[in-house]
């Protein structure tokens, strides 16, 4: 007799495809959101929503939301700091940075990894 076939969702990382989607989901929805200007909306629909049900879908959602907060926090310092000029350059580096960090996230949690954002303060566990 053989033993069963283990089902579709089976993966070398153990998560089923569903999982990974939102794990993905968590990190590349900040990037739609940003078109709002709240990027933190995102991952923390995907937490509300998914993070209840999975474990590792909860792990990006967190890491992803406090990433996000962080760099709401380092955007709103270098725009006051505008005022002495040297927020023009840091508003430039935090977006560049922000834009490269999530989409890091994005692929490496969809493909079925963990990613830890790095300069993220932890706020949400």
């Amino acid at each position: 007799m053989s033993q069963p076939q283990p089902p579709y969702s089976s993966h070398p990382s153990g998560l089923t495809p569903d999982e990974r989607t939102w794990g993905g989901a968590a990190h590349w929805s900040a990037l739609v959101a940003a078109f709002v200007a709240l990027a933190f909306l995102g991952p923390l629909l995907v937490l509300l929503l998914k993070g209840p049900s999975s474990p590792y879908v909860r792990r990006q959602a967190v890491e992803s939301l406090n990433f996000q907060l962080s760099m709401l926090i380092y955007a709103t310092v270098s725009a006051v700091l505008v005022l002495v000029l040297v927020g023009f350059l840091l508003l430039a580096v935090v977006g560049v940075l922000w834009l490269v960090f999530t989409i890091l996230g994005s692929v490496r949690s969809a493909d079925g990894g963990e990613y830890g954002y790095p300069l993220t303060i932890r706020m949400v566990s």
